[in-house]
């Protein structure tokens, strides 16, 4: 597979355009399982798309697979912010989902393929 070139120059002007954001892992605990938790998964999927349309985050992925993981984020914000939106997350607050949150970079404008 022909791989594009990438110049030195190109290379340092992406990583000058690089910017802050907030990974968060979401983990799933066994009160996913409890009476009631998928009416409080559905506000927290919800919320989800509010976060989305509110522009602080870019990228919400659930995952269906995994009895263990929930999904990711990638959020517009500081990780303190970031903890502070997931701490009000109603999934979270029921002890349905517990997350670990990172510091990361990226490049704005990167967006999953179509």
């Amino acid at each position: 597979m022909d791989m594009t070139k990438i110049t030195n120059e190109y290379f340092k002007d992406i990583q000058s355009k690089m910017k802050e954001y907030t990974i968060v892992l979401l983990k799933i605990t066994p009160k996913r399982n409890e009476p009631g938790a998928n009416d409080i998964i559905m506000e927290h999927a919800r919320r989800n798309l509010v976060l989305r349309e509110d522009g602080l985050v870019s990228i919400v992925c659930p995952v269906f697979t995994d009895p263990d993981f929930g999904g990711l984020y990638i959020f517009n914000t500081d990780v303190d912010q970031a903890r502070i939106i997931m701490d009000d997350d109603p999934a979270v607050q029921a002890g349905i989902f517990h997350y670990d949150i990172y510091s990361c970079k990226g490049i704005p404008g990167d967006s999953l393929a179509v």
